[in-house]
């Protein structure tokens, strides 16, 4: 990942010095980097401490893999380490604002959770509330990709979508942080396949904060990955699943016009599918769409016989995938792009129904003969 961080760094200056950008702007923008990198890491251990004394505190229960109190709020040292990057290296404007604003609110609902285990109800209103902020400050979708040519304006329809896409990647993520280093990896894959995209589309205001992000949660891995020392709480999912839908939005309506609606979903990639799998799992097996289980992903690879660092290894290769998909998707037509996410969309579900992400009785059902599926409805 370090390496990743240092390739598109040295593209972006490189281009930066082509197009004129004279040295000093070049050198903020390492320094950014660093800065997230440095803040996050040197922040880690002082949160560490805060929440073994505040009581933000994650105790074992018969769906979690650790078998101790596990200090939380490690999202606050990521959030520090994003916004005081982006201070420096970017101008205070509107979409910057409504940036840090929103985080600022996202991270703060995410501390009361790792504190005090707020109700599933307020907990979404302030995320539908931090969404809204990202709205007023001009960052949301107004057009989506026709697969069959063109785009389609959304009209009054913008702010709803907007805020179900943005509500639902912050779950998404939240969803998937369930081992030492996932979820925080898997938004570093996020991230940096964004700035890919960037650079390659020629939308630099997407870059840049996209590599601080990636190098913020870098700098909290070295704690997180297995065995962790701290883990990064709902302060820490939320934000970087909020972050990212923000970025995704701003890149398909800020600049990737010809990009297929579908790349982001690729871009996000694991926490969307691993939720598009529980929804089918819980659907089939006549159970809440929100109750809990433990047949996500990351629990089926251990049931297989992985250890814990080899399922979040796994599993960072099938989102690298995921993600290298949604970059070539850039470089197709949008028809093209809508027969490959069709394409891959069907072998991820084949896949999750081998490893038994689907459920028991899901996979039965997809078996049974048809007239025996009638006689047991």
């Amino acid at each position: 990942m370090c390496i990743v961080v240092c390739y598109l760094s040295i593209e972006i200056f490189r281009k930066d010095v082509a197009l004129g950008e004279g040295r000093d702007e070049v050198e903020t923008k390492v320094l950014g980097i660093a800065v997230a990198f440095l803040t996050t890491l040197i922040m880690t251990p002082l949160v560490r401490r805060l929440a073994f004394k505040i009581g933000a505190v994650d105790c074992p229960n018969d769906r979690k893999v650790h078998c101790k109190p596990m200090p939380r709020l490690g999202g606050v040292a990521i959030f520090l380490g994003f916004v005081i990057a982006m201070l420096v290296t970017q101008e205070i404007s509107k979409i910057t604002l409504g940036l840090i604003i929103g985080s600022a609110l996202i991270v703060a609902l995410g501390i009361m959770d790792d504190i005090f285990d707020i109700s599933p109800r307020l907990k979404l209103l302030g995320q539908i509330v931090a969404a809204l902020v990202l709205v007023l400050f001009g960052i949301e979708v107004t057009f989506v990709t026709n697969p069959f040519g063109g785009v389609v304006n959304l009209g009054i329809l913008s702010i709803p979508i907007t805020l179900f896409w943005i509500v639902g990647v912050t779950n998404a993520v939240n969803l998937v942080d369930g081992l030492d280093g996932l979820a925080g990896g898997v938004a570093t894959i996020a991230a940096f396949c964004l700035a890919v995209i960037g650079w390659l589309e020629g939308q630099y205001m997407v870059v840049l904060p996209a590599i601080i992000l990636g190098a913020s949660t870098i700098g909290f891995l070295k704690y997180n990955f297995h065995p962790a020392k701290i883990f990064m709480g709902d302060s820490g999912s939320m934000f970087l699943g909020y972050i990212l839908a923000a970025f995704s939005i701003i890149g398909l309506t800020k600049g990737f016009a010809v990009m297929s609606v579908f790349v982001p979903i690729f871009i996000i990639g694991i926490p969307i599918f691993d939720t598009a799998f529980a929804i089918v799992r819980r659907f089939m097996n006549h159970q809440p769409i929100f109750k809990a289980d433990k047949e996500h992903l990351h629990h089926c690879l251990l049931e297989k016989g992985l250890s814990h660092r080899q399922t979040v290894l796994a599993i960072y290769l099938f989102d690298i995938l995921l993600g290298v998909s949604g970059i070539i998707l850039t470089q197709l037509t949008t028809a093209q792009s809508f027969l490959v996410f069709i394409g891959v969309t069907l072998a991820a579900f084949v896949g999750a129904d081998k490893l038994g992400v689907l459920g028991s009785r899901a996979v039965q059902t997809l078996e049974m003969p048809q007239q025996e599926r009638k006689y047991s409805a």
